[in-house]
């Protein structure tokens, strides 16, 4: 993120003089049969507001920042750095280039300037984001500070100099929780004067993430405080819903918050895209299910936009929100221009986390200084690095929150210019849904963050690795929060803890193994079996969907195909392959009620909350034509089931009431398989999650609520938070379910309402008509009982009761976690 406006503004050097959003939107429109443009927003520009700087800023600071174009800080910078300075733990949540770096580099490095002993730690999401503000800091040139990163990519021959030298280190959640804390005697001269401790974007800590960091960060309180150190924590994060609330959450600590945005901010043109329906065929993946045509894939509509706007000279960077789509994306823009202009495409990359540090740095470069036109990029591209002179950024599919869409939106006109941002709708309800209803964008507030730090699948593991790192006391177990005591006393009892009267100490030689990310493990290296060349990772809990034996992967848009996975190792095997056809994992799941929290008592229907054991499997994978999509085989897999104990919302409805709604039996399971769909792909609408962060399953008759039955759970052990969200908020979120299937065109059910890119049972079956029946059945009892909330019940209580245990009847489907 920029520290302050600049003085002057910019465009790329590529783009045509004088041709502004809307005419660069007019000029990606041209040739369209029909208009993909469904809904333009325009967001006005806006002035900023200057104060001066505060009385406590040393002449030396003011000196090296208004060399660097910033003459003055915006009022809500000095407000947050004021705050801080003074001893309030403090967030600035504001907008997309803000300048919220200021607000935390002001008060920091003036400590640093004024105490040569006082140190500051930066926490960042993202490696990119830390190499940017290290090249921020570093080029203030102020003399004793030191700035310097230690990460995974550190050389090891740096990281003694860094600790004994380094004044202002930049890190991350995963290195402070896997290097830092762990080696705390070697930090003890670092941590025994901190400061500061920074944590930039805080936003994106949700979920079981967010609640690993929240406990990595009262590690770092705990051992500070050995030491007589409370360090100031100074918060950054993009605009969301009660960002005070969720900074106490997160850190443990009584945090202000500074909200009222002072920067200027250049115009933005924002357009909702659909792309155009295809002339189609029946898919066979759906079996019997009758298709109307589909429409062109936001992958391939996104690299014709990127691929214009290139040709047009104007830098864009697209957001994709897989690593194989963005190497898709770039793939396919590179081409695309090489055809019109041999060698454009060399000016289009794709950029994304598994690749090794050197590319990543060279694109950063690349893209910064202009040589890089295009750039398709997951979100590690997202937060905070200042992108200046960008002009449009298209976002591939709906990025899972408001807030993410407007911090991607954001990269456009970071030099102060008008901007464009285009939101490409994929066929799924929820991008449908919200191309068509643009008030569900647009002027609403962002979503809270939600995190749950005391889910013990989380806690238990992080107070294991407080012991290891020093005994525990009974004044941590306060410091960790609720359920702090129960999550020691199951330690104890496995005997991972020792009780002693001085406290609890960690019994083995090595320390726990705790993933921060929930990602299923360590990450699974990617090797080109003829050389031994590391082509990068991926995370472990995707490998058995991304790397299985006869995938097809990308890197860099080259074209591989995996030939073996080790688990044990963590290594897959690949060889570099064109075929014309991509892979597609499929999975099975089973789930068992393990108890119920809470629950609405609806008459025929019944809304619950409680926990459940998800067992799922990838099986086998399809091989489709690149060219049609034209399903050419499904061959299996051999690959270990994975369990899970996670958090579920569900619902119920007794036979009674759907034939009185009109739905036959026969079309029970496929309407219930299609509400399921639609309701997992609404719900980010509702919960700070991912499509991908939660799966289901439906079934016409499920042995342990007796009834039929659609399960939405989180894809993450013990829950996080979004089944919550979900059960609180459940008429708004199955309204919109509703409402997303019956405004959608088609007759029969298609990708855009009813049909899931990742359902287990291909698509099959499913009952688009029934299934709004189901959901009006629902909507009407829920409507009828609000208020109704109920205790858990007892063991053979009214959740046991719901319905008599009919004779066995077919199953739904199930869509796990992809």
């Amino acid at each position: 993120m920029t520290p302050a406006a600049t003085v002057a503004a910019g465009h790329g050097p590529d783009r045509p003089p004088g041709e502004g959003p809307n005419e660069l939107l007019r000029r990606l429109r041209t040739g369209a049969d029909a208009d993909p443009v469904t809904h333009v927003e325009r967001v006005p520009a806006r002035a900023g507001e200057q104060v001066p700087w505060p009385r406590w800023a040393p002449e030396e600071l003011r000196a090296a920042f208004a060399r660097r174009g910033v003459v003055a800080p915006w009022r809500h910078q000095a407000e947050a750095a004021d705050l801080a300075y003074a001893g309030t733990h403090v967030v600035v949540a504001t907008g997309t280039a803000s300048g919220k770096s200021l607000a935390y580099q002001l008060p920091a490095l003036a400590t640093l300037l004024a105490d040569p002993r006082a140190t500051v730690l930066y926490l960042a999401p993202t490696k990119a984001l830390a190499a940017d503000q290290l090249r921020a800091v570093a080029g203030l040139e102020l003399d004793g500070v030191r700035p310097a990163c230690y990460d995974g990519d550190t050389p090891r021959a740096e990281r003694d100099w860094i600790r004994r030298h380094s004044r202002f280190v930049l890190t991350n959640p995963d290195m402070l929780h896997h290097g830092i804390l762990p080696g705390h005697a070697h930090w003890s001269g670092f941590l025994r004067r901190l400061a500061y401790v920074i944590v930039d974007e805080c936003h994106t800590y949700r979920g079981v993430f967010g609640s690993h960091v929240a406990h990595v960060l009262r590690r770092l309180r705990r051992q500070c405080a050995r030491f007589g150190r409370t360090p100031i924590m100074v918060l950054a994060s993009a605009t969301s819903g009660d960002p005070a609330t969720a900074a106490g959450r997160l850190t443990g600590l009584p945090v202000a918050a500074v909200t009222d945005d002072a920067s200027p901010r250049g115009g933005v043109t924002f357009a909702l895209w659909e792309p155009p329906l295809l002339p189609g065929a029946d898919d066979p993946a759906v079996g019997a299910v009758d298709l109307a045509p589909v429409r062109r894939s936001a992958l391939r509509e996104t690299a014709g936009l990127l691929a214009d706007a290139v040709a047009a000279g104007v830098r864009t960077l697209a957001f994709v929100r897989s690593r194989k789509g963005a190497e898709v994306v770039a793939a396919t823009a590179r081409r695309a221009l090489d055809e019109a202009v041999p060698g454009l495409g060399g000016r289009v990359a794709a950029y994304r986390a598994g690749y090794l540090r050197e590319e990543r740095r060279e694109l950063e470069r690349a893209l910064l200084h202009g040589d890089l036109l295009g750039l398709a990029s997951t979100n590690a591209l997202e937060l905070g690095v200042d992108l200046v002179g960008l002009d449009a950024v298209l976002i591939c599919g709906w990025p899972g929150t408001r807030a993410s869409l407007w911090q991607q939106a954001g990269r456009a006109g970071r030099s102060g210019g008008e901007a464009l941002a285009v939101l490409v709708a994929r066929d799924d309800p929820l991008d449908t849904y919200l191309v068509h209803h643009p008030e569900a964008l647009f002027g609403r507030p962002v979503e809270a963050t939600v995190l749950d730090p005391a889910n013990p699948y989380v806690l238990a593991p992080q107070l294991a690795c407080a012991a290891a790192e020093a005994p525990l006391t009974p004044a941590d177990l306060e410091l960790f929060g609720e359920g702090a005591k129960e999550a020691v006393d199951s330690l104890v009892e496995a005997g991972a803890l020792r009780q002693r009267p001085t406290g609890w100490y960690w019994r083995h030689r090595e320390r726990p193994e705790v993933d921060l990310r929930g990602e299923g493990g360590a990450p699974v290296c990617v090797v080109e079996a003829a050389t031994g060349r590391l082509l990068g990772t991926v995370d472990g809990g995707s490998a058995h969907f991304l790397v299985h034996p006869g995938a097809v992967h990308l890197h860099q848009g080259v074209s591989y195909v995996v030939d073996s996975l080790d688990l044990a190792d963590g290594c897959a095997l690949v060889h570099p392959e064109e075929p014309d056809w991509s892979t597609h994992a499929r999975d099975v799941t089973s789930l068992t009620v393990a108890s119920v929290r809470s629950y609405v008592d609806a008459g025929p229907v019944g809304l619950f909350l409680g926990e459940v054991d998800v067992t799922s499997q990838v099986v086998s994978y399809q091989r489709r034509r690149i060219s049609s999509g034209e399903v050419i085989d499904t061959r299996p897999l051999d690959l270990p089931a994975r369990e899970l104990r996670t958090v579920a919302v569900w619902f119920t409805l007794s036979p009674e009431s759907l034939a009185s709604a009109g739905v036959e039996p026969a079309d029970v399971p496929g309407a219930l398989h299609a509400a399921e769909h639609a309701a997992i792909g609404l719900l980010p609408l509702m919960a700070t999650c991912d499509r991908w962060d939660i799966g289901g399953l439906s079934t016409a008759l499920h042995p342990d609520t007796e009834a039929p039955t659609v399960f939405v759970y989180d894809g993450h052990p013990g829950g996080a938070g979004f089944a919550e969200r979900a059960y609180r908020t459940a008429a708004q979120w199955l309204r919109a379910t509703r409402d997303a299937i019956a405004e959608c065109g088609c007759e029969a059910g298609c990708p855009s309402c009813v049909q899931s890119p990742k359902c287990g049972n291909g698509n099959n079956p499913l009952s688009k008509p029934a299934a709004i029946r189901v959901l009006d059945v629902v909507l009407a009892s829920l409507g009828a009982s609000a208020g109704s909330a109920a205790p858990p019940p007892r063991q053979g209580g009214r959740a046991a009761e719901q319905t008599r245990r009919p004779r066995p009847g077919p199953a739904g489907g199930a869509d796990g976690r992809g």
